[in-house]
């Protein structure tokens, strides 16, 4: 069980984004085929034509592409937005832009026909997604429900039929203990498991009540938009439209992962149904008789009250609710289960109870089902922590019940191994601080003139004195006053350069000669050479 949900499970922004890359996958030969086109016949652009129409009913998913009535609404959405006048200026851009203009009208098309749809104009081959899934997520909720009720009443009897056996300290039942011990393992593994899909639902829910909302809204804006109006600018009424589109792909997510929700339930089902085989009704009847059932809530209500008292313990640390910041939020160890009961009584798993208080031992953090296993385990943690890593050694299906990741690092679930960023370890709660020391917390009072020698000082003063004494003098004639500044201007040299040497140069003919009547004749007659000399004069050259 447990390996089928790691290799099956994946959190809820994962799985999406994983469908999402499968249905690109699936219409990238589609859009190669249109972006790839070089089409220039009439024929030709019309074949193209009806290829986008393809394209945008399936990345929609609003009806089938073979459905006549389906092509004949599309034709006209896309008609009105991208008439087929159009297809020259698309061929002359680039491929980056022709898949970018694909998915953009494939978005407003969608928007179209979904606005004609609430209209009451069009809406053929689409599906009322918000009704479905209204009808869907309650009926997912309670078959969980049902089978997350079934393991709960089998957890909480053979729970009850262990602690029976381990109080009696009774021999004769050892197969039978250790058949109980193995089911209870399956059940709460079961439960956990059921607790996990459970709260995707619930999410699932949450989104679709958010989505609902949103798609009225919208609903209702396009329409005073639109229907006010003759004309309406496509840069009012296109992004409306996109935004249309993207809501319905988000009911689309929402159908696909709740029905993989679904079946993950119904498939984890076959794994509870070796328990009537191992443990049929004629040896649990007559262990039933000599025990009260008691629910985990029963167990938690019977402790409540019953604290520690933190002062008998000196070394350790423990939580409660009223005084701990974040109490909810702290990352329990062995899954909430008791981690006495777990070492002393042979694995039998009791559900911890945060009110007695939660002990922190190093930097981990423990509850209890008493407050005697509380004091009983604080008294020696390590001892106990070491019994059940020896406990989980035995059954390694409690490494993952119990999240032992970090006592045994080297085994992981298939789907945090995909994440390096998890890590082998599991998350531990922390807190930012931070102190801050002002480095000048007195103001800085520098004087830069000060001097420390007296006899500077006394420089200082002499020549103060003597500047006291100083006059300045001026004077000026009654002609004096009528004087300018005069300015004359010198031209620089001129620049000079002179030559005194030459650059000549000779010319040596190349002797050329040619051999004539080396072709040859005919054979009775002997060949006759002339050389020929074609070497021209020094003069000539």
């Amino acid at each position: 069980m447990q390996i089928y949900f790691d290799m099956n499970y994946t959190n809820r922004g994962d799985f999406l984004e994983e469908h999402h890359r499968i249905l690109d996958s699936r219409l990238a030969p589609v859009g190669r085929e249109i972006t790839d086109c070089r089409a220039r016949s009439r024929e030709e652009l019309e074949a193209l034509y009806r290829k986008i129409i393809s394209y945008v009913l399936l990345r929609s998913g609003l009806g089938s592409p073979t459905d006549i009535k389906v092509v004949r609404e599309a034709t006209a959405a896309l008609q009105s937005v991208f008439p087929q006048l159009e297809l020259g200026n698309f061929l002359s851009l680039a491929k980056k832009d022709k898949e970018l203009q694909l998915k953009e009208l494939a978005m407003i098309v969608t928007g179209i026909r979904l606005f004609n749809k609430d209209s009451g104009k069009g809406g053929e081959g689409i599906d009322d997604l918000p009704s479905i899934l209204n009808e869907a997520v309650p009926a997912t909720t309670k078959h969980i429900d049902v089978n997350l009720q079934e393991s709960q009443e089998l957890a909480y009897q053979y729970t009850a039929i262990l602690e029976m056996l381990e109080e009696k300290h009774d021999q004769s039942n050892e197969a039978t203990k250790f058949l109980l011990r193995k089911a209870l393992f399956n059940l709460r593994q079961h439960e956990v498991f059921l607790h996990i899909i459970l709260g995707d639902v619930i999410t699932c829910a949450q989104q679709v009540e958010l989505m609902e909302k949103q798609l009225r809204e919208q609903l209702e804006q396009l329409k005073y938009t639109v229907l006010a109006k003759l004309a309406v600018p496509t840069e009012q009424v296109y992004p409306h439209f996109i935004s249309l589109s993207n809501l319905w792909n988000g009911f689309q997510d929402e159908i696909v992962l709740l029905s993989v929700l679904s079946n993950m339930v119904t498939n984890l089902q076959p794994f509870l149904g070796t328990h009537e085989q191992l443990l049929p009704p004629n040896v649990l009847e007559p262990l039933m008789t000599e025990v009260k059932v008691k629910s985990d809530e029963d167990r938690i209500n019977e402790t409540l009250g019953n604290r520690i008292n933190v002062s008998d313990f000196k070394k350790q640390e423990f939580f409660f609710p009223e005084n701990t910041v974040n109490f909810d939020q702290l990352t329990i160890q062995y899954h909430g289960f008791c981690g006495y009961t777990l070492a002393a009584k042979d694995g039998l798993l009791l559900p911890g109870n945060p009110d007695i208080g939660i002990l922190k031992h190093n930097d981990k953090y423990y509850v209890f089902s008493s407050k005697e296993s509380a004091y009983s385990f604080a008294k020696d943690p390590n001892k106990y922590i070491k019994l059940i890593g020896e406990k989980a050694k035995k059954h390694a299906e409690l490494i993952q019940l119990l999240e032992l990741y970090q006592q045994f690092a080297s085994i992981i679930p298939y789907s945090q191994s995909l994440m390096s960023e998890r890590g082998l370890m599991k998350p531990i709660t922390k807190c930012e601080n931070s102190t801050q020391t002002d480095t000048h917390f007195m103001e800085s009072n520098i004087v830069k003139s000060y001097e420390w020698n007296e006899w500077e000082l006394r420089r200082k003063a002499q020549k103060l004195a003597n500047l006291r004494r100083k006059v300045t003098h001026s004077m000026q004639t009654n002609n004096s006053n009528m004087r300018r500044e005069n300015a004359t201007q010198v031209y620089p040299p001129k620049q000079t350069g002179t030559q005194n040497k030459r650059d000549n140069s000779s010319n040596v003919p190349k002797p050329q000669i040619y051999l004539a009547g080396l072709r040859g004749g005919q054979t009775s007659t002997a060949t006759e050479m002339v050389k020929v000399d074609l070497t021209r004069s020094v003069k000539e050259t």
